[in-house]
């Protein structure tokens, strides 16, 4: 059956309930464990970037024979970790998310959708990894090109950052798409109706865009790619039942 794009309306609804259930599952263990590395994880990733940052100044300080070195290492591992969290964080959670998130779409399915999960197939971790650095390297040169594209938007404003916004809307619908409907795209075979993308354009967009709003806001930001991964989940299954049943 060939999937009929959902309308803008139907995707405002859809994604409410999504994010919904997804929220009401976060107490689950199983998503809980995928929560504590994921945090874990990211948080040791910037610290390790402004440690490196440090030590890089204070190296280059000792080389030029300059005075302050060390407190001009801690400030620039600093300025570095805050500055690279806000540029970066998204594209280094959703990375890290990549490593865990066949633990939340198990999660998400046994809880759901066990008939899914039933069917699904373990994806080796060669092709998990494959997924994620196509992702991660997608990200930043799509965020790159943004980031020039922006600079004529500056005396708007909010040009900007509603530019970034939408870039990473689009890159945050389709990643997490993906990681939900990883497991099931051999179940359609070669029908083309049914092994390609099981979610609308709109529905993608207002995902992606949803979770990268989230990103921005601090400590949310946190749960928002186990968040996004978990309703992505539910928009799947919930448009391939749509989908069967037309």
């Amino acid at each position: 059956m060939r999937h009929r794009a959902a309308p803008f309306g139907q995707a405002m609804l859809s994604l409410p309930a999504a994010l919904g259930r997804a929220a009401g599952q976060l107490t689950d263990p199983a998503v809980l464990r995928v929560l504590a590395k994921s945090i874990v994880l990211t948080l040791a990733v910037f610290i390790a970037v402004g440690v490196a940052a440090g030590f890089g100044v204070d190296a280059l300080f000792d080389r030029w024979e300059l005075a302050g070195g060390g407190s001009a290492g801690a400030l620039a591992g600093l300025l570095l970790t805050v500055v690279g969290g806000w540029l970066l964080f998204r594209i280094v959670a959703l990375a890290v998310l990549q490593l865990f998130a066949d633990e939340v779409v198990r999660a998400v399915e046994a809880k759901h959708y066990p008939q899914a999960l039933a069917t699904a197939r373990d994806v080796p971790w060669r092709e998990e990894l494959a997924t994620g650095a196509r992702s991660t390297v997608r990200a930043l040169l799509v965020n790159a090109v943004a980031l020039i594209l922006a600079i004529p938007l500056l005396f708007t404003a909010i040009g900007p950052a509603v530019l970034l916004w939408a870039v990473n809307a689009w890159l945050l619908g389709r990643e997490l798409q993906e990681l939900a409907w990883a497991r099931h795209r051999h179940a359609a075979g070669d029908d083309p109706s049914i092994s390609g993308p099981p979610l609308s354009g709109p529905t993608r967009f207002l995902l992606g865009g949803t979770i990268a709003g989230l990103l921005a806001v601090p400590f949310v930001n946190l749960l928002a790619p186990v968040l996004g991964a978990a309703a992505a989940v539910h928009l799947v299954h919930r448009r391939k039942e749509a989908s069967v049943a037309e």
